[in-house]
């Protein structure tokens, strides 16, 4: 029997955590991957994406660059110093232009998409990034 240390550090979950302020663009980007088997958590602005992903510590994060309370590259920043390789990041943002770009690598972010992101490419990416088993959607083969 395994006993659990007050030292302990939670096991990775196989959850995506989408960092989004938009209701929408959150909404849709959750359904997306629930679609396909993925658990997705969501956080509305970038203080609530630093501590839902300290405390749930996901296997991958979507995180859009320009939200309240914190920008995305300090959501990155944060993640990355804390969960160090144990998370894909990948920048979710309609600022597209190569210093943003630039800005995403530096702050820790593995991948960039641009919005709107081709559904069927995210999933590929998340599929490949964090080897989770996502699965074609109900009446896909």
């Amino acid at each position: 029997m395994v006993r659990a240390t007050e030292n302990a550090q939670p096991a990775p979950s196989r959850c995506v955590l989408i960092v989004e302020d938009n209701r929408d663009g959150r909404d849709t980007l959750k359904l997306l991957l629930a679609l396909h088997g993925c658990p997705v958590e969501v956080a509305a602005d970038g203080i609530e994406g630093v501590q839902k992903g300290l405390s749930l510590r996901p296997t991958a994060a979507v995180v859009d660059i320009g939200l309240p309370g914190m920008n995305g590259y300090d959501v990155a920043r944060q993640l990355r110093s804390t969960l160090g390789s144990n998370i894909l990041l990948i920048a979710h943002t309609a600022y597209d232009r190569p210093e943003e770009r630039d800005q995403a690598r530096q702050a820790g972010f593995d991948l960039f998409v641009g919005k709107p992101a081709d559904p069927a490419e995210l999933v590929r990416l998340l599929s490949i990034g964090t080897n989770l088993p996502l699965k074609a959607p109900a009446g896909k083969a």
